[in-house]
């Protein structure tokens, strides 16, 4: 390539940005237990204090991401001065669609028009308070589904939902988008309305540029190409952002890439490709990239460190694909070739390079070492017993 190689990913990798999630560093469990921390964040702006943590750290992750009402707090002027007086900012909203008794039968599927209306309304606070902090982002998660067959029209169910979104989009700002999140199954076992990625880019279509499609690792079923689908919704330039963790079984809700570290460079792979395709590059500059684990045997923080060092490992091999001769090969049907291509990237130890960029930008060339010796982890187990 014409330019310098290690210069230019090292900016790259520089200017990598990963959001992390305050309920990440909350108490959080399966369905059978919840196993407590005592140095778990409890209040949003101890959560805020754990994410300041993993950005001094690591200093790729200046954004934390919020969830309603689990965050919900009188004054968000204020929360959103405390995150800028950590070096944070307030990241994507999240609404909760799936803890509240009246969301048995759904939310904004739900047939009982006044759970629709206090449903929008929830959107709606939840809108307010990205306008207040000064967040882009309202990620949706639709979890709405039917237990038993019969139990509710699939087509009624449809049309309610692109009724309801409809009211939500023209309630964002310009500048704001709203990422639809879809999950092959949970917590309803017999249908989901928003079941895959094709029916959140359908729904995104419908409501226009404000819509797009948010991709978790977590909500496929086994053996789905979540790297096809990610350069899919690029070239239909409706991919909006990740949830990344990983899964063994189902949405397992793993530090990401502790199970499968090849798919998540595969997906890089794709996204890298397109940065460098003039007719994709500003989709791919505008993707939001997320963590959303739960933590429930893993200290929190350490955890988050660990899962954005994954990330950042994931990015950096994909940097260091030949691209010149990727293509070259593809044209020219070398199966072989091209696949080695991949694995000559991806078997490369990219942590030296790592620890050099972050050198250069003042930090620690090992994150979780660093945290360990501050003694960040001692001081909140004393302050929040």
């Amino acid at each position: 390539m014409s330019y310098n190689i290690k210069n230019d990913i090292k900016q790259k990798l520089k200017e990598q940005r990963i959001e992390t999630p305050t309920w990440g560093y909350a108490d959080s469990g399966t369905r059978f237990f919840v196993f407590k921390q005592k140095q778990a964040a409890r209040l949003l702006k101890e959560k805020l204090e754990d994410a300041a943590q993993v950005h001094k750290y690591t200093g790729v992750c200046p954004s934390a991401a919020i969830h309603i009402p689990w965050d919900r707090v009188d004054n968000w002027d204020e929360i959103a001065n405390y995150a800028a007086g950590l070096g944070l900012e307030i990241g994507a909203v999240n609404p909760n669609l799936f803890q509240d008794d009246d969301y048995k039968l759904g939310s904004i599927c739900n047939p009982d028009a006044g759970v629709r209306r206090k449903t929008v309304d929830h959107i709606k606070e939840c809108v307010n308070i990205a306008k207040t902090t000064g967040s882009s982002i309202i990620s949706l998660w639709i979890p709405d589904g039917t237990n038993y067959p019969g139990q509710d029209s699939f087509r009624a169910r449809k049309g309610r939902l692109e009724e309801t979104l409809t009211e939500v989009c023209e309630s964002l700002s310009a500048d704001m988008r709203l990422l639809i999140e879809y999950k092959f199954f949970e917590p309803s076992f017999y249908h989901t309305d928003v079941f895959d990625w094709g029916s959140a880019f359908w729904l995104s279509k419908k409501l226009g540029d404000k819509a797009q499609v948010l991709v978790d690792l977590g909500h496929h079923p086994p053996g789905a190409n979540i790297e096809q689908i990610v350069a899919f919704l690029l070239d239909e330039k409706k991919l909006g952002g990740f949830h990344f963790n990983d899964k063994k079984y189902a949405d397992d809700d793993l530090v990401v890439g502790s199970i499968k570290p090849y798919e998540l460079f595969l997906i890089y792979n794709e996204l890298v490709g397109a940065a460098f395709d003039a007719t994709t590059a500003s989709t791919a500059e505008n993707v939001a990239y997320m963590i959303d684990q739960s933590h429930n045997i893993k200290n929190k923080i350490e955890a988050m460190i660990q899962s954005v060092i994954n990330i950042q490992i994931a990015y950096a091999q994909a940097l260091l694909i030949d691209r010149v001769f990727l293509k070259a090969a593809q044209d020219e049907g070398r199966v072989l070739d091209a696949e080695e291509c991949l694995k000559d990237a991806f078997n490369t130890d990219v942590r030296p390079v790592l620890g050099e960029i972050r050198e250069e930008m003042g930090i620690d060339h090992d994150p979780l070492s660093a945290y360990r010796r501050s003694g960040y982890n001692e001081r909140i187990l004393k302050e929040r017993e």
